[in-house]
């Protein structure tokens, strides 16, 4: 899994060639610890067709703002640089896989 910053946000998610699941999460965020191993999950099974990414809203507010994030934990699906899904709030795996598999 990608750790993101302001640095490399750009390069990593924006100039991706794959599309790109950004977790948008935070240290206090309860739901959000409990969506890391699903998230993991689906890097693991699905990493040749999409690319796990994280970024601590926390430590990049502009960001969060930037792309509508108003609740954690949230999943950006970004394709050719745009956001084409926004998932909000933890959900299990087959409902997340239900949202992307489109798009992946």
């Amino acid at each position: 899994m990608i750790t993101l910053t302001a640095e490399n946000f750009a390069e990593q998610v924006l100039e991706s060639d794959k599309p790109v699941l950004v977790d948008f999460w935070a240290e206090w965020c309860p739901p959000c610890r409990m969506i890391a191993p699903v998230l993991d999950e689906i890097e693991t099974e699905y990493g040749d067709r999409v690319t796990i990414a994280k970024i601590n809203s926390d430590d990049y507010p502009e960001i969060s703002a930037r792309y509508g994030v108003l609740g954690l934990p949230t999943l950006n699906l970004y394709k050719d640089g745009e956001v084409v899904r926004q998932i909000v709030g933890a959900k299990p795996k087959r409902l997340l896989l239900a949202e992307i598999e489109g798009h992946i």
